[in-house]
């Protein structure tokens, strides 16, 4: 666990992967299988970071491998039409469109550990980290859903952009990150992900927002003369 900064950024990160959770359940038919997976997935993670696992960056295969890698395989795995067809059907635009509002107080949340040393100026705002843009204009989006008042072309645009900001920055914490292909940040690496609670982000929060936007970008534009899309928004 890092220290030397207060413990409101430990227990406010923690409410936003519980914010993650909850947006997730709501916008896919409260799926309870998924959520235990979720919530066995985070708390694996949790409890090897919490022991300093990950903070052995010596160790061949890197060890940090294990967040991604398995992560992004069952993201994939469960983009085959016989698991998402299962959530697309219940799929509510709205809360899958709320999820993104996390992405402000992460940016905070970031810039604050930039401040005590344990992440890169450029996983900030302030440094390469344009995902804020998501974060502030996903309040907004969510409340045109509510209203139907959104077209289908502008949210699919929106979570393109949303798409490619997430993995710009994603790619960019890996590159910057004390890993045998460190590329950036040799002074100030990106420290903060190999310890709890800050290890939920690559483990949990950005594999789910990753996946929200693509089953979003697939419900949006396969889904167009479908009643469970038109009734949510006009297309």
């Amino acid at each position: 666990m890092l220290t030397g900064f207060p413990d409101w950024i430990e227990w406010g990160f923690g409410f936003l992967w519980a914010f993650v959770l909850w947006c997730f359940h709501r916008a896919n038919g409260r799926p309870t299988r998924a959520l235990l997976l979720l919530l066995g997935w985070s708390l694996l993670h949790s409890v090897l970071a919490h022991f300093g696992f990950y903070q052995n960056t010596d160790a061949m295969p890197p060890r940090f491998g294990f967040v991604l890698i398995p992560a992004f395989v069952i993201l994939l795995v469960s983009l085959l039409p016989r698991y998402r067809n299962r959530y697309l059907a219940h799929r509510d635009l709205r809360y899958g469109t709320l999820l993104h509002t996390v992405r402000f107080p992460v940016e905070l949340t970031l810039f604050a550990l930039y401040e005590f040393g344990a992440v890169p100026e450029l996983m900030t705002f302030a440094g390469r980290n344009y995902d804020i843009l998501i974060g502030l204009s996903a309040p907004l989006m969510f409340l045109l859903l509510l209203k139907k008042r959104i077209r289908r072309n502008l949210l699919i645009a929106w979570n393109v952009l949303g798409l490619m900001l997430l993995l710009f920055i994603l790619g960019n914490a890996v590159l910057s990150a004390e890993l045998p292909i460190q590329q950036f940040a040799f002074d100030q690496p990106n420290r903060a992900p190999l310890h709890f609670p800050f290890i939920l982000l690559p483990a949990v929060i950005v594999p789910v927002a990753v996946w929200t936007h693509l089953t979003d970008l697939i419900f949006l534009i396969r889904y167009r003369n479908e009643s469970v899309l038109t009734a949510q928004i006009p297309v």
